[in-house]
């Protein structure tokens, strides 16, 4: 069920870098074409550093681990009409022959299987604003405490509750590391406030916690927080204001589950005139780019296997 790209199984049978891709950015993240074009960006910036990229999707059934660009484009023009999946809906989308785009959870799911390390993506999935009523509490975050792979983002997603989001990580053993930071970045704008578990300043840093974490049979993953660039990062008061107003929406708009996020976003980026989708695109850039570097390090750091 699981088809691996030609140039990504043999960079991992040769022990390179490589660093999966999540899919519903393109269907799901911003309209067509914007979307294909920043999935193109995304695995060009990985191929700069010197890795290799490996998008992650369901396509006719299959596990796809590095889409070709006929595949981008099929997700880019079937934008949310594309099934958007998580744990629990893999079996259902492969069972249907179907094709789905990966979330956070999904796509380290499917990169474990193939035996990529180093996933790079905008922002995880958390604890949703008045989750203590409506137990809206993203799945990304258990797979976070059970699969072996490190996240590289721009911390939690702004929409969302970022204090609960980091005890729920601190409960599932989940470490959060600030990239050249000690505190954790809130997506569009380059500081929460909040404590980050531990910092590191070099891509060696992390691939040595990576291999450490795994060798000792920690189970789950490991969360590198990577700040926004200073010159697309959004001012804090602007982009609250946004959130704020894109969450009071929500309930006259019948809004809940996996649309949340998708409309959270499209609203903020109305709010701001564009701008918090500019931020976006050069996040998860800047995001690819630190990924490889580190997915270069973590391949350097020990060549023993991790078993």
């Amino acid at each position: 069920m699981l088809d691996v790209a030609p140039e990504v199984a043999a960079a991992l049978a040769a022990n390179r870098p490589v660093v999966a891709l999540e899919s519903t950015i393109i269907s799901h993240g911003m309209p067509y074409p914007q979307n294909v074009r920043t999935a193109t960006r995304v695995e060009a910036a990985v191929r700069e550093e010197g890795a290799v990229p490996a998008t992650i999707a369901i396509i006719d059934g299959r596990l796809t681990v590095g889409l070709d660009a006929t595949g981008v484009e099929r997700l880019g023009r079937g934008g949310p009409g594309v099934a958007k999946v998580s744990r629990r809906d893999i079996p259902f989308i492969v069972a249907r022959g179907g094709d789905g785009a990966t979330t956070v959870a999904a796509t380290m799911i499917i990169a474990a299987m193939a035996g990529i390390r180093v996933f790079a993506t905008g922002g995880i999935g958390g604890v949703h604003r008045g989750a203590e009523v409506s137990m809206d509490i993203s799945a990304d975050l258990d797979e976070l405490g059970r699969t072996d792979v490190a996240v590289v983002c721009a911390g939690v997603k702004s929409v969302l509750d970022l204090g609960r989001t980091l005890e729920y990580l601190e409960t599932r053993g989940v470490p959060v590391v600030g990239w050249k930071t000690d505190t954790l970045p809130a997506f569009y704008t380059r500081s929460s406030g909040l404590p980050v578990d531990y910092r590191v300043d070099t891509p060696l840093e992390a691939a040595a916690a990576m291999h450490a974490k795994w060798r000792l049979r920690l189970s789950g993953g490991i969360v590198i927080a990577v700040p926004v660039p200073e010159d697309a990062a959004l001012d804090p008061a602007d982009i609250d204001a946004a959130i704020d107003e894109a969450v009071a929406a929500m309930p006259a708009q019948g809004v809940v589950g996996k649309a949340a996020t998708p409309f959270l976003l499209q609203r903020i980026a109305d709010q701001t005139g564009g701008r918090s989708l500019a931020a976006n695109i050069a996040l998860v850039v800047n995001n690819a780019r630190v990924a490889a570097r580190i997915a270069h390090a973590y391949c350097r750091a020990d060549t023993r296997s991790d078993d």
